[in-house]
C-alpha cells in the first residue's frame, strides 16, 4: 500500500472507528450514514488537516474556542514548562501559581470592581456557578424571596439545566421544559428586528422599556439578569447596540438586582474590546469566562465577582454560609498556564489594536453579499461578522427549517477547503486572530459559493 493509500485508508478507518464507539455533541448521528465523518490529523495556524493532507480553514475557531491558531508555539512552550512541574492539584486547602497569577492578572483587566475570582472547567458550569451564588447571596443576606432570574428571548447560556433554563433558544430547551426552573424572559434588543430606517441604538433603547417594566414589577422575587453582552451568539449571532447594558446596569442598580454577564462567546477580544461589557462602560456583579481563556487548548473557565459578593459567604463555618459548589479539576495548573500564555500573547502582540484593521477587512469582503438576492442582512460586531439569508429577502421570511439550508453551506465550503458551521439561515465567521486577508478572503468566497448553491432553488 503506497502512502496515499495509506493516509486515506487511516482516516476512513479512524472515522469507522470513531463511529463505533462515540456519540458526538450537537449532532443527529444518522446523517453520517450518508454524511462522511472528518478525521483530522493535524492542525496548525488557521488550518486544520485531515489524513490525506487536505486542509480546511477554521473559519469558526473550532466552536469559537480557538484565538492564537492551532499548535501555537507559545501556548505549547507553556505547557510544557508547566507539565514538568505540576499537573494538578486539589483546589481545596491547596493553591499553586498558575491559578493565583491568572487570577490575579484577570482582575487586573476586568470591569472595575470584579476582585474575586472562582474557577469551573466549562461555560455552563461557569453560568450555574454564577446563578447559584447570586441565589445564595441573596438568602445569605436575608431577601429569601429573591429567587428567579431573568433572562432576554433568544438567548443561550449553556446545557447543563441550570444554564438551559435561563437559556431561551427552543431548539436546544423544548425536550427539557419539565426539568427547568420557571424564569421571566424580556424581548431581545436583536437589532435584527428594527423598522426601517431605525437605528440600532434607538431600537435597543426602544426594547429596553420592556425590561425596565419587567424589574418595576418583579425586581423583589428576581435575583439577577443573565445577558450576553452586545451578540446573542448561539442565537444566530443576533446583535444589539451597548447602549441596552448601559440602561440595563442602572436599572438592576436601582432594583437591586444582580447583572450576569455571560462573556463566555463574546469575551476575549471577539466584539472589538477585551470584554465585551467595555462597549457600555459598565461593570456586571458576575462575569463569566470560559473557550477563548486557555485559547482554545484546554476547558478552563471563571467567575469574576465583587467583595460584597465575597463577603455575603464570609463567616464562621457553623453559620453554613460557604458556598459548596465545586468541580474535580478546579482550577488546572495546565489550564492555567495556557490562560497566561494567551493573556501574554494578548499583551506583548497589542492583539486588540492589530485586530481592529482586520475586522473592518473582513466586514468589507462580507459586505459584498448584501448584494445577494436572498442575503437579508451583513452584520459586524468586532471580529465576528455574520450574513443572514431568507428565502423572500424583502419579507425575511425564512426558508422552513426542515430544508436544512445551511447544511448544503456547510458542505459546500468543506469542498472549498473552509469550515464554516451555519446557525440556521445565518452563516458566520468567527476565525482565529492570526487569519491574513488571503485568508478572510477565502472565507467569504466560500460562503458566497454556499449561500448561492443553498439558495438556487
Amino acid at each position: 500500500m503506497n502512502a496515499r493509500n495509506k493516509t486515506a485508508a487511516d482516516s476512513s478507518t479512524l472515522a469507522a472507528r470513531d463511529l463505533s464507539v462515540v456519540w458526538h455533541p450537537c449532532t443527529q448521528m444518522k446523517d453520517h450514514e450518508s454524511l462522511p465523518m472528518i478525521a483530522i490529523r493535524s492542525g496548525a495556524g488557521a488550518w486544520l488537516e485531515d489524513f490525506s493532507g487536505r486542509r480546511y480553514l477554521d473559519a469558526v475557531s473550532s466552536w469559537w474556542v480557538n484565538l492564537f491558531g492551532h499548535a501555537n508555539p507559545r501556548i505549547n512552550a507553556a505547557l510544557q514548562e508547566q507539565l514538568s512541574k505540576l499537573e494538578h492539584v486539589i483546589f481545596a486547602g491547596f493553591t499553586h501559581e498558575p491559578a493565583v497569577r491568572l487570577s490575579e492578572q484577570l482582575i487586573a483587566l476586568a470591569p472595575p470592581g470584579l476582585s474575586r475570582c472562582f474557577f469551573a472547567d466549562n461555560g455552563s458550569a461557569a453560568v450555574e456557578v454564577a446563578l447559584k451564588m447570586s441565589f445564595h447571596y441573596w438568602q445569605n443576606r436575608g431577601w429569601p424571596k429573591k429567587t428567579r432570574f431573568v433572562t432576554l428571548a433568544n438567548s443561550y447560556h449553556g446545557e447543563t439545566l441550570g444554564a438551559l433554563a435561563v437559556g431561551n433558544v427552543e431548539l436546544y430547551k423544548r425536550l427539557y421544559k419539565p426539568l427547568l426552573m420557571e424564569v421571566f424572559t424580556a424581548p431581545s434588543p436583536d437589532c435584527y428586528n428594527r423598522e426601517s430606517g431605525e437605528s440600532w441604538e434607538a431600537y435597543s433603547l426602544r426594547q429596553f422599556e420592556h425590561m425596565e417594566r419587567l424589574l418595576a414589577e418583579r425586581s423583589a422575587e428576581v435575583a439577577a439578569v443573565i445577558v450576553e453582552p452586545l451578540v446573542q451568539c448561539a442565537g444566530g449571532m443576533r446583535m444589539y447596540h451597548p447602549v441596552y447594558l448601559t440602561r440595563l446596569r442602572e436599572a438592576c442598580t436601582r432594583y437591586g438586582v444582580h447583572l450576569i454577564a455571560d462573556e463566555i462567546a463574546v469575551g476575549f477580544g471577539r466584539t472589538g474590546t477585551l470584554f465585551a461589557c467595555e462597549h457600555a462602560g459598565i461593570s456586571p456583579d458576575f462575569l463569566c469566562l470560559s473557550k477563548g481563556l486557555t485559547g482554545g487548548y484546554l476547558p478552563l473557565s471563571v467567575v469574576l465577582t465583587t467583595d460584597d459578593t465575597y463577603a455575603a459567604f464570609y463567616d464562621e463555618y457553623t453559620n453554613l454560609k460557604a458556598f459548596l459548589h465545586s468541580h474535580s479539576y478546579t482550577g488546572n495548573p495546565l489550564a492555567c498556564a495556557a490562560a497566561l500564555a494567551t493573556l501574554d500573547i494578548f499583551s506583548t502582540d497589542d492583539t486588540i489594536q492589530r485586530n481592529r484593521p482586520k475586522a473592518a477587512y473582513l466586514a468589507r469582503c462580507a459586505k459584498r453579499l448584501e448584494s445577494h438576492p436572498h442575503v437579508t442582512e451583513v452584520r459586524q460586531c468586532g471580529m465576528i461578522v455574520a450574513v443572514e439569508f431568507a428565502k423572500n429577502k424583502r419579507t425575511r421570511e425564512a426558508y422552513p427549517w426542515q430544508e436544512r439550508r445551511g447544511q448544503r453551506i456547510y458542505l459546500s465550503s468543506l469542498a472549498q477547503g473552509v469550515l464554516l458551521r451555519p446557525i440556521g439561515d445565518v452563516v458566520y465567521f468567527m476565525p482565529p486572530y492570526i487569519v491574513d486577508e488571503s485568508e478572510m478572503d477565502l472565507m467569504v468566497q466560500a460562503a458566497e459559493a454556499g449561500i448561492e448553491k443553498a439558495t438556487c432553488d
